[in-house]
Formats: structure tokens, C-alpha cells, sequence
């Protein structure tokens, strides 16, 4: 829209510049105090308004390939999102319903398992136990599901809310149930091709892929080639790789009801039950932010971190993807690249209410 006695839109070449030398000087910042080899970044308004789509820094340390927005990094627990969001998808189809037991999918499993909703699972309060998944071990999912089902449940499902991975590689498994395809094909085929995410895939450590950044962990003796991670292991929890243009497109498309209905994105970031405290949906978390609604997720794992976000009140989406990760989830707070998403968002919002010199 134009603002009144101005003839320049608010995302006119001038507001797209103030906000890219910004983020420029951001991430020039943030490089400097981390050890952090590289970023990508996408910041983009509306469907066209693209305000930064760049990558700064290296994708490969040893080979001092530069970051691009092109570059593909392993996005860990924002797998998440796409994981609901195939669940959402079958239960439109007709094929589960959020409220079956687990057991209906899955009746090899501990009595008290199959008693779990699919939707207690999708947001957290399922009990499920979190036995730590063995990253360097390639142990198919079911595998993983098995070890953690001899560990008692965390509480009553549905009474409290606790993070669980391992509840997510059971939503997978029932998508491989009910859909009748592997967990990778059926987001191949329903979901990346559809929308035309070229850059994403599920991460095979054995295919080539173009412009994969390599990942790294900081130790007291400097930056090293992170360890081998299973990507199996990661499975539905975590196992998605893509780019930071890829993740902005998904943003927009899952808003949009390009991919489940308007009334199931409205429950996907309604969070419910024990969840709500938490401001956690389906695969996503609802957080106010300076009066605006930030619906997003981000991700971890040795050699990489990430965040992506959406503002759906302003149809904005930023995401930030980077190569340095911890091995065991407590890397340096200065190369949280969630603080970095939140300045980005926070000059990114400001751009839109200026009022451009007339």
C-alpha cells in the first residue's frame, strides 16, 4: 500500500536497502563475536517483497566455499513442522483422525503407548518418555521408539507438557502406516514437489547434493568438523534438510492453505491443553512478539543451528540457518541464531512502519 501524500510503497527499493544494510551490519556483528562459519539469511514480505536473501560467511571451512542463500544446511527439529503438517494432511484426508490412539497405527507397542492421541504427540503433552537419541548410532526409527518404550512415561498423557523427540519419530512411523509410503517419499510427493522446494529434501548422508554446507562444532581448541550424525536416527524429529528460500516459501505456503486447510493451520498454531502455557501448537510455536504473532520453530544439532519464523499478521517470514552447532546442546549463547532471527524480525517490522520521504 502507499502511504497517504507518499508516492512510494512501503517496500520500496529505500525500505528494501535500510533493511538489508542492517542486517548486513547484524550478521557482520554476529560473525565477529562467534565462531560461526557462515549464515543464510531470508527475509521476505508478502509473496515479492524480497528484503535480504544472501549468505554470508563460508559453507565449507576447508574448501572456503561462500555462503549463499542457495546453500543447504540439515534444519533438525524444524523437520517438526513438516511432520504435523503430513499428519494434518491425513487426518483431511480421512485416513487417521487426531484423536486415535497410537495403538490404532502402531499395536506392537506398551499398552500405555497405544493409549496416546495422535495430537498429544503433535504438541508435546503425550508423556512419551525422551530417552536421548544415539545420534552416531544408525538405528532405524522403530528401533529407537523400541529402546525408549522400556523407560516409564514422564506423566499422564495429556496432563503436562515436555518436549519429546522420540514422540515425533512416532508420529512419523503412523504417517508411514497411514499413508502407506516411506516418511521421506510422502513429503517428497506431497509436500516438496507440490510446492516447488527444490532445495529440500529428507538429508541422505550418501547422496550428492549441490551447495550442502559442512558443519562444525566449536571445542576449547577451536572450530572442528562436527561428528557423524545419523540421519535416520533424526528421522521425522529432525531429519529434513533445505535452504533458507525454501524455508520462507514453506512459510507462506502453509499460511496460505497451500498445504492444509485454513482451519487446519488454525489449530496447527492454537496452542491447547497443557500446551498452551508453552505456546506450542501442532509442530510450531505461537509467541507474541512486540505485539505481533510469531508462529515458527528452530533447530539444533552438532554442526548446526537454525531458526525460521512467520508473522502471519504481516505476512513476513525470516529464517536464519547457520553451520556451527554443539555436540551436546550447549554451544555458545552469542551464536544462538534465535536472538539474530529477533533483531532481523524487529528491523524488519520497523521498515514497515516507516513512512518513506515523500
Amino acid at each position: 500500500m502507499a502511504w497517504p501524500g507518499c508516492a512510494k510503497p512501503a517496500g520500496s527499493a529505500a525500505a528494501r536497502g535500510d533493511v538489508a544494510a542492517q542486517v548486513d551490519a547484524m550478521v557482520a556483528r554476529y560473525l565477529h563475536r562467534t565462531y560461526v562459519p557462515g549464515v543464510s539469511v531470508a527475509v521476505i514480505r508478502g509473496g515479492r517483497d524480497t528484503l535480504v536473501f544472501r549468505g554470508y560467511g563460508v559453507a565449507n571451512l576447508e574448501h572456503h566455499v561462500p555462503a549463499t542463500a542457495e546453500t543447504v544446511y540439515p534444519v533438525s527439529s524444524i523437520t517438526k513442522q513438516f511432520t504435523a503438517a503430513a499428519v494434518v494432511q491425513l487426518a483431511e484426508q480421512k485416513r487417521l483422525a487426531l484423536d486415535d490412539p497410537v495403538g490404532r497405527f502402531l499395536p506392537g507397542l506398551p499398552p500405555e503407548w497405544r493409549r496416546v492421541r495422535i495430537r498429544q504427540l503433535l504438541n508435546h503433552t503425550s508423556g512419551v518418555p525422551d530417552r536421548p537419541v544415539l545420534l552416531r548410532e544408525d538405528l532405524p526409527p522403530d528401533s529407537v521408539v523400541a529402546r525408549a518404550a522400556d523407560d516409564p512415561f514422564e506423566f499422564a498423557p495429556g496432563t503436562r507438557w515436555s518436549y519429546s523427540n522420540v514422540g515425533y519419530l512416532v508420529l512419523g512411523l503412523i504417517i508411514e502406516k497411514a499413508s502407506g509410503e516411506s516418511y521421506a517419499g510422502y513429503l517428497q510427493a506431497r509436500i516438496f514437489q507440490p510446492l516447488g522446494l527444490k532445495g529440500t529434501r529428507y538429508c541422505d548422508p550418501e547422496r550428492i547434493v549441490a551447495h550442502r554446507a559442512a558443519g562444525y562444532v566449536q571445542r576449547d581448541t577451536g572450530v572442528v568438523n562436527a561428528p557423524y550424525t545419523s540421519m535416520a536416527a533424526l528421522f521425522a524429529a529432525g531429519g529434513i534438510c533445505s535452504t533458507v528460500g525454501d524455508l520462507a516459501a514453506w512459510n507462506r505456503a502453509l499460511a496460505q492453505g497451500r498445504v492444509v486447510g485454513p482451519a487446519s493451520w488454525a489449530r496447527m498454531t492454537t496452542p491447547e491443553g497443557a500446551a498452551r502455557a508453552h505456546g506450542y501448537g501442532y509442530g510450531l510455536s505461537v509467541t507474541p512478539f512486540e505485539e505481533h504473532r510469531l508462529v515458527g520453530h528452530g533447530g539444533e544439532l552438532a554442526g548446526f543451528r537454525g531458526a525460521s519464523a512467520y508473522l502471519p499478521d504481516d505476512s513476513l517470514s525470516v529464517t536464519v540457518l547457520t553451520n556451527l552447532g554443539s555436540e551436546h546442546g550447549s554451544g555458545d549463547p552469542a551464536a544462538d541464531p534465535n536472538q539474530l532471527l529477533l533483531d532481523i524480525v524487529r528491523a524488519a517490522l520497523a521498515a514497515s512502519r516507516h513512512r518513506p520521504p515523500g
